[in-house]
């Protein structure tokens, strides 16, 4: 159901002063802009000034957006003089016109605005960037009074037979003395203007830009100057005759007899393309230049345009579109709602029945000035500077869509940036619809291969080039549990590789996550947990090097992908855990996490200040003695609040007791206060010996892993005897954890 347009709301006065206000500088820049696209068009001025009107004032009204402006575009000129000379008459054209409307409000009613949110954001910044750079080049020749071409002119190729380089080169020979000293003062003021006292001022610089261009041009005009701004250097509304009403020339109508004729519907569906492609696509645009960067509804957009094109056609205008130049001028000029864009129909209206001969004394050289400056704004430097920071990806389709606009036009440029966009994005999708990971297990090295959301026939060649660098003896895992697609290509290359290819290399394969639909079943053909065999396999340097490749992988977030339900169930029945650690009972530092180990990989002993005792004594005996642990570690870790605790009860010379109120706490802070005194080992060390000394603490941390390791051997025979035999090792180890990283320092046997 479509939606009718609902008036906008009061605003406050504050508000709708600086809308009415930015209404106004839209206005004068909308004049020549008008009268310039109906000349070029081929059509009478009054077509052009009636399409701005009916852009502001019906368009509006019914557009959902807040800064849009629509009226006649330039980059449907060149789409207007094919249509009409294929017509034959401009009634005929109207009539295609209207049908366009027709067509236009049938696409919002299917909610065919949608395609909008297809074109990727690179292209609409280099869209944006692009028309800023043509604003400026194309506005050159006017601002210095050469003004053989009008301002509708925004593509590079000129009716003329010039170009945008070659009018430049031109202008500069032929430039107009009076034209060009009133547009670079107008110029030099809206520059200036934001570091003045002008700044303000409830007027804005483009309003004052007009109103000192107007001033200059009368005053060459009064004192007779040679350097006089002629009328062709003017704005050029056209005037009713003596004793005509304003109306006469304004109106045109249609002849409806071709509405049916196979060439208008033709003619019609062709505006009804190119202006809804356009219109969705500034749209996309404009939203971006919304400073409260509101979403416009593209459906409502579309019935608005269509709305507006089929009162065009009926009436006698040329057809619209969102006009990304007028918009950049509405939101440069502080526009917030459609008040601004209504003001400038109104205006526009006004000024066709009432005051055409005081406007026909605005300078054009003034109104380029307003052009340029809101180019730049358009294009600036820090444009260019946030999407290269966003990468080549980004960059590179955002540059070729300014390029290609500046040296074609709007539509064509921007499908140029498309498509080397979608390039660049299939370019990505073929490194991307899968990616290959190096897990280094216990039981050795497994290569898994996980499948994206979308694997695409687009992937088949580099799969196939890395299924064919395995050798008899991997491990391979083929993971799709994250696919929700996978290409019929991709399945006959994966149903190949399992039961014909890598058998044949005597390459293990294992798969895991395909949909039943894909006729692939759960095989797993590796093991990822210490069993027996491994474990009587591992060395305690093995072990030692096992544990610093987990803590890489956790510090650098990449994690072995565990499957802990087939490890409760491969563990059900015994365990062999590789080493046996002791830390902290701090809650940042589990053991199984900052190591990266799945179940079955370790034994754990965790007490505050990972001090040992008899009891933890027993544990490592039955770990190494009897289950076959291969490493004992223990592990400190920096900023840790036992130690903390025992360099300040040393440093008062009071127990824990006295200072806690805590009967056991000083079973703990007792047996870390030896590492506290132990002065050799901090002699590195300055300052106060306190928790307040952040080095000095993490110094005792050290010290404290250091004598906890000694005093297990000391009063341990058992593992002593197995860490002098070569049997066991035993190691110690500090984790940072502001870092994530574990350090480890050499002990016994390690």
């Amino acid at each position: 159901m479509l939606m009718t347009a609902s008036p906008p709301a009061a605003p406050h006065a504050p508000n709708l002063l600086r809308n009415v206000v930015a209404g106004l500088v839209v206005f004068f820049v909308a004049i020549p802009l008008c009268l310039g696209i109906a000349h070029v068009s081929g059509a009478p001025m009054q077509a052009g000034l009636l399409s701005g009107i009916l852009g502001g004032l019906l368009v509006g009204a019914l557009s959902g957006s807040s800064v849009s402006v629509s009226g006649p575009a330039a980059g449907l000129a060149a789409v207007v003089v094919a249509q009409m000379q294929d017509l034959g008459s401009f009634e005929a054209f109207l009539c295609a016109v209207t049908v366009s409307g027709v067509l236009q409000v049938l696409g919002g009613a299917l909610r065919a605005g949608a395609l909008a949110s297809y074109v990727p954001s690179n292209v609409i910044r280099g869209l944006l960037a692009s028309i800023g750079i043509v604003l400026i080049l194309k506005q050159i020749p006017h601002l210095v009074g050469h003004d053989a071409d009008w301002e509708g002119e925004m593509s590079f190729f000129q009716p003329d037979g010039q170009n945008t380089f070659s009018e430049l080169l031109r202008s500069l020979e032929m430039f107009v003395p009076g034209a060009a000293l009133t547009g670079l003062a107008c110029l030099g003021l809206l520059v200036v203007w934001p570091r003045t006292p002008l700044a303000r001022t409830p007027i804005p610089a483009p309003i004052g830009a007009v109103l000192l261009g107007v001033l200059l041009s009368e005053l060459l005009r009064a004192t007779g100057s040679e350097w006089v701004i002629a009328d062709s250097h003017l704005v050029a509304l056209p005037l009713p005759a003596a004793g005509e009403s304003p109306w006469t020339h304004l109106v045109l109508t249609p002849d409806l007899t071709h509405i049916l004729n196979p060439r208008v519907l033709l003619a019609g569906l062709t505006l009804a393309i190119v202006a809804s492609l356009e219109t969705l696509l500034n749209l996309e645009a404009t939203d971006k230049l919304d400073p409260q960067r509101r979403v416009s509804p593209p459906n409502r957009e579309l019935v608005a345009q269509g709305v507006g094109n089929i009162a065009a056609g009926l009436l006698g205008a040329l057809p619209m579109t969102s006009v990304i130049v007028r918009s950049s001028v509405n939101a440069q000029a502080g526009a917030t709602n459609r008040v601004s864009t209504m003001t400038h129909g109104a205006l526009l209206l006004g000024s066709v029945v009432f005051i055409p001969q005081l406007l026909n004394r605005i300078p054009l050289s003034a109104l380029a000035a307003i052009l340029m400056v809101t180019g730049f704004k358009l294009a600036g430097p820090k444009v260019f500077k946030s999407t290269w920071q966003q990468g080549k990806a980004q960059f590179i389709p955002f540059l070729v869509t300014i390029v290609a606009i500046v040296l074609t036009d709007l539509l064509i440029g921007v499908l140029i940036g498309l498509g080397t966009s979608i390039t660049f994005i299939l370019a990505s999708n073929l490194r991307r619809g899968f990616s290959m990971v190096r897990e280094d297990h216990v039981s050795g090295v497994l290569h898994r291969i996980e499948l994206a959301g979308q694997t695409s026939f687009l992937n088949r060649a580099r799969l196939t080039v890395t299924l064919n660098g395995f050798h008899r003896g991997d491990q391979v895992l083929l993971d799709a549990r994250l696919a929700d697609y996978v290409d019929p290509d991709i399945l006959s290359l994966i149903h190949e590789f399992v039961n014909e290819t890598a058998p044949a290399r005597g390459v293990k394969v294992s798969t895991v996550g395909f949909q039943a639909r894909y006729s692939i079943d759960d095989v797993v053909r590796f093991v990822d947990w210490t069993t027996r065999e491994i474990q009587a396999s591992l060395t305690a340097a093995r072990v030692v090097q096992l544990l610093k490749d987990g803590n890489e992988r956790f510090a650098t977030g990449h994690r072995i992908h565990r499957d802990l339900v087939r490890q409760l169930d491969g563990t059900a029945d015994g365990q062999h855990p590789m080493a046996v650690i002791l830390s902290c009972i701090d809650s940042r530092s589990p053991a199984e996490i900052l190591f990266d180990l799945g179940l079955g990989d370790i034994f754990s002993c965790r007490l505050a200040g990972n001090v040992a005792s008899e009891k933890v004594l027993g544990s490592m005996e039955f770990a190494c003695k009897v289950a076959g642990a291969k490493l004992i570690v223990v592990l400190g870790h920096t900023r840790c609040g036992a130690v903390k605790a025992a360099c300040d009860f040393v440093d008062q010379g009071v127990t824990a007791m006295a200072a806690t109120g805590l009967t056991n706490l000083g079973a703990v802070t007792d047996a870390i206060a030896h590492a506290v005194r132990d002065e050799a080992a901090h002699r590195h060390v300055s300052g106060p010996r306190t928790s307040h000394n952040s080095d000095f603490v993490d110094s005792v941390a050290a010290a404290n892993v250091r004598h906890t390791m000694a005093w297990i051997l000391q009063n341990s025979p058992v593992l002593a005897s197995m860490v002098s035999q070569g049997d066991i090792g035993i190691a110690g180890a500090i984790y940072d954890i502001a870092a994530g990283r574990v350090n480890f320092f050499e002990g016994p046997g390690a």
